[in-house]
């Protein structure tokens, strides 16, 4: 990682702002990959992922006085919780109040979309808390790591990534969502892997 996270958050801590902004970016790519996975599929085209990240940044700068976490992974929790209760409030704003009108709609708000990995099942996406502090920082680096080497590919590389391996669709959804043939999204996806598998064997 380019920074040391750990320095950065003991500097913050003490007052220092600066600091404190320099390690909420190091985690916007992290976070942003979170947002995309926790946002329902229906609202992904009227809620963008990155100004939920904004979002969450202002509302940590305002709050983080009363952070008590003492490193990296409860920060990391603790900006989750955040960026959750965001999306919530994103999905009751676009998809609740519409959802009163039939109860079919009423049964889709209750139950996503009838698949246990839907993303309006926001705890299931929530990375597991029950693991000690070392495991969560240690997963939490990788993860953010992950997410900077994978902002760094092609959009269209990128995104085949993400759909595949963070949504789970198939090449054929994938294709439908992209306007693409099966063949080009499997062409996609293994020059992404390429790049990112590069990425991550160098990136210090």
């Amino acid at each position: 990682m380019p920074f040391d996270s750990q320095s950065l958050l003991d500097q913050a801590k003490q007052g220092n702002l600066e600091h404190l902004g320099a390690l909420l970016d190091q985690y916007r790519p992290y976070l942003i990959v979170m947002a995309h996975r926790y946002l329902d599929t229906r609202v992904q085209g009227r809620v963008d992922a990155q100004d939920l990240v904004q979002q969450t940044f202002m509302e940590a700068h305002r709050d983080f006085p009363s952070f008590r976490g003492d490193n990296v992974a409860s920060l990391l929790a603790w900006l989750r919780n955040m960026l959750r209760n965001n999306v919530a409030t994103a999905h009751q704003r676009h998809l609740f109040a519409q959802r009163r009108t039939t109860a079919r709609e009423i049964d889709i708000a209750r139950t996503g979309q009838g698949n246990s990995s839907s993303p309006m099942n926001l705890e299931g996406l929530i990375p597991s808390e029950t693991t000690s502090p070392s495991q969560r920082m240690m997963r939490d680096e990788a993860a953010a790591r992950l997410a900077i080497c994978l902002e760094r590919l092609p959009d269209t590389q990128a995104e085949a990534i993400r759909l595949r391996y963070l949504e789970g669709l198939s090449l054929r959804d994938i294709g439908l969502r992209m306007e693409k043939t099966e063949m080009a999204v499997a062409g996609l996806l293994k020059r992404g892997l390429y790049t990112l598998r590069l990425d991550l064997l160098t990136d210090p």
